[in-house]
C-alpha cells in the first residue's frame, strides 16, 4: 500500500499528515510555534522553530507508518517569506509572515505613483503588504540582508524544501511563485520589470517548478529518512481547491483558517483583472497552469484566538460554537476584524478592526456570535464581488479549515450566500492537496479524475427562507466596516 505524506506550514504551527491511496487520513501529527510582534503591525516567525515543527511533525508520523512512504507533498503559507544563506544554510532573519503590515507607507506610494495596472496585469495581485514583493524590499534597503551571491530569498515551501534536501533544491513551485508582486502570470516567469522596481535579483530568487512533479529528494538528516521524493508543492489556498476536487472552470470552495480564503477555477485561461479580487496560478500539473480567482479574508479564525488568548472569553478555540448558539442574535453587536487591515473585496491595509453596538445587556455570547457571523459577512463579501465581476456565479461552496467543524457558522453562511454550503468528510483537504499533487507525480494516482472520485460529503447545509433578514444584517455588517476603514494613520 502506498503512503503519501503531506507537511502543511500553516500561520500558526505545522501539520503533518499521511494518507493511503484511498486518500483516508492515516496518522497526523501537530505543532505550533511562536508568533513574533515586535512592533505594532508587525509579525514574524522564526525560520529555525519551523524547520523545527517540520522535524517534530516528521518523526511522530514515522512511529505510526509501517509502510515506505512513496512521495512527500508541501503547502504553506504563502506570503510569508525570509532570507538565508546559501552557504551555510542559515536564515539571516525571521521571517516576515503575510500579516504583516510594516509596508504599508511604500505600497501607498506605489499607488500614488500610478503602478497599480501594471502590477495587477503582470501579477494578478493588488498593491497591499499583504503579498512578499515590498517585504523583500524592505529587507534590502534596511540593510537586514546583503545582495550577493549567497543570498537566497523564499516563501516557506522554497525553506523546508532546501532543508529536507540537506541544501540541495533551491525551488518553488508556480502557485507560491505567483503571490510574491514579482512572477508574471502570463508567461510563466520571473518578471525583470517588476525585479527591478523593487531592486530584488533575480539571481536571489528560486527556480520555478510545476505544482506536481519532482522537486528534490530527502536527505539523510531528514527525519523521515533519505531518498524520499518531493513531488508537490502548492500555497496553502491552491492546495485546498485542488484537495477539494475544484477541478473544473466554476467550482468553488472556501478555507476557514487563520484567514478565509474563496478560490474559484477559472481555467486555463488567465482572466483580466476583477476589481477586489486576485488571479493567481491555482496548480500545474505539467501541461500548464489552472488559474483561480481569490478572495482573500485576512482574520477569521485569528479572531477566535484573539476571543481565547486576547480577551480569555473562552478556553479552547472548539468553545466558541456551543457560546455563540446560547444567545439568538448579537444584540445588534458587529465586530470587524481588520487587525492586519481589510482584503477582498476593499483591500484597505489602513482599516483596524472594530466592535460597533456594543450595550449594557452585551455578554460573552453576544460577542462570541459577533465574531461567526462576521467570517459569514466577510465570506459574502468576497462572493458577491465574484458574482459582480461577471463569472460564473457560485452554485455550491466545498468548505474546510478548522471553523468548518462548526454547524452553526456553515448554516449562517449558507443563509447568507443563499446557496448550499458543503462539508467534506475530510476538512485538512490544504494537506490533502498537496499529497495527491505529490502521490500524482510518482503515479500513486494516474490522473486528476482519481481525486473527484475520492471525494466524500459529509454534510451539506441549504439556505433557509430568511432572505430578508439575511440583507438586513449585512446591510448592518457594511456599515460597520466603514467605521472600520481608513483608521491607522501615521
Amino acid at each position: 500500500m502506498a503512503i503519501v505524506v503531506s507537511i502543511d506550514a500553516g500561520t500558526t504551527g505545522v501539520r503533518s499528515f499521511a494518507i493511503n491511496e484511498q486518500g483516508q487520513q492515516i496518522a497526523l501529527s501537530y505543532k505550533e510555534f511562536t508568533q513574533h510582534f515586535p512592533r505594532p503591525g508587525w509579525v514574524e516567525h522564526d525560520p529555525n522553530e519551523i524547520w523545527e515543527s517540520v522535524q517534530f511533525t516528521l518523526s511522530e508520523l514515522k512511529g505510526s507508518i509501517s509502510e515506505p512512504v512513496a512521495a512527500i507533498g508541501i503547502t504553506d503559507q504563502r506570503e510569508t517569506v525570509l532570507a538565508w544563506s546559501l552557504s551555510s544554510g542559515d536564515p539571516i532573519c525571521n521571517a516576515i509572515v503575510w500579516q504583516d503590515r510594516r509596508t504599508s507607507n511604500r505600497c501607498d506610494e506605489l499607488l500614488e505613483t500610478g503602478y497599480l495596472d501594471q502590477i495587477r496585469h503582470t501579477t494578478g495581485l493588488v498593491i497591499d503588504p499583504y503579498f512578499t514583493g515590498t517585504k523583500i524590499e524592505w529587507l534590502i534597503k534596511n540593510g537586514i540582508v546583503e545582495l550577493g551571491p549567497d543570498l537566497a530569498f523564499g516563501t516557506i515551501d522554497s525553506w523546508i524544501i532546501w532543508k529536507l534536501t540537506g541544501g540541495s533544491n533551491y525551488v518553488t513551485d508556480v502557485s507560491n511563485a505567483s503571490r510574491t508582486l514579482l512572477y508574471d502570470i502570463r508567461n510563466g516567469s520571473w518578471s525583470s520589470e517588476l525585479c527591478q522596481l523593487f531592486g530584488v535579483p533575480e539571481s536571489s530568487l528560486p527556480e520555478v517548478l510545476p505544482s506536481s512533479g519532482r522537486f528534490g529528494l530527502t536527505s539523510q538528516t531528514t527525519a523521515l529518512g533519505a531518498g524520499i521524493p518531493i513531488s508537490g508543492v502548492a500555497g496553502d489556498q491552491q492546495s485546498a481547491l485542488f484537495g477539494q476536487a475544484c477541478l473544473k472552470p466554476g467550482m468553488t470552495k472556501n478555507t476557514y483558517g487563520t484567514g478565509s480564503f474563496v478560490l474559484m477555477n477559472a481555467g486555463p485561461k488567465c482572466p483580466e483583472p476583477v476589481d477586489g479580487l486576485l488571479t493567481t496560478v491555482a496548480w500545474d500539473l505539467g501541461n500548464g497552469p489552472t488559474y483561480a480567482l481569490e478572495g482573500s479574508v485576512f482574520v477569521t479564525g485569528a479572531a477566535i484566538q484573539w476571543l481565547r488568548d486576547g480577551l480569555g472569553i473562552i478556553n479552547e478555540a472548539s468553545e466558541i460554537g456551543d457560546l455563540a448558539a446560547s444567545v439568538e442574535d448579537t444584540g445588534g453587536v458587529f465586530f470587524v476584524p481588520a487587525f492586519a487591515g481589510l482584503g477582498s473585496p476593499w483591500w484597505d491595509s489602513r482599516a483596524r478592526g472594530t466592535i460597533v453596538g456594543l450595550t449594557g445587556g452585551t455578554g460573552r455570547g453576544h460577542l462570541a456570535r459577533a465574531v461567526v457571523e462576521a467570517i459569514a459577512f466577510q465570506t459574502r463579501d468576497v462572493v458577491e464581488a465574484m458574482s459582480n465581476a461577471g463569472g460564473t456565479p457560485v452554485q455550491e461552496m466545498r468548505v474546510d479549515g478548522g471553523a468548518s467543524v462548526m454547524d452553526l457558522l456553515l448554516q449562517i453562511q449558507a443563509d447568507q450566500l443563499g446557496v448550499r454550503v458543503a462539508r467534506p468528510v475530510v476538512t485538512e483537504t490544504t494537506a490533502l492537496g498537496a499529497a495527491m499533487l505529490a502521490g500524482l507525480a510518482e503515479g500513486v494516482w494516474n490522473k486528476p479524475e482519481e481525486i473527484s472520485a475520492a471525494w466524500q460529503l459529509d454534510r451539506a447545509f441549504d439556505p433557509r427562507d430568511n432572505r430578508s433578514a439575511c440583507d438586513f444584517t449585512h446591510s448592518n455588517w457594511r456599515r460597520a466596516v466603514e467605521r472600520s476603514r481608513n483608521w491607522a494613520v501615521d
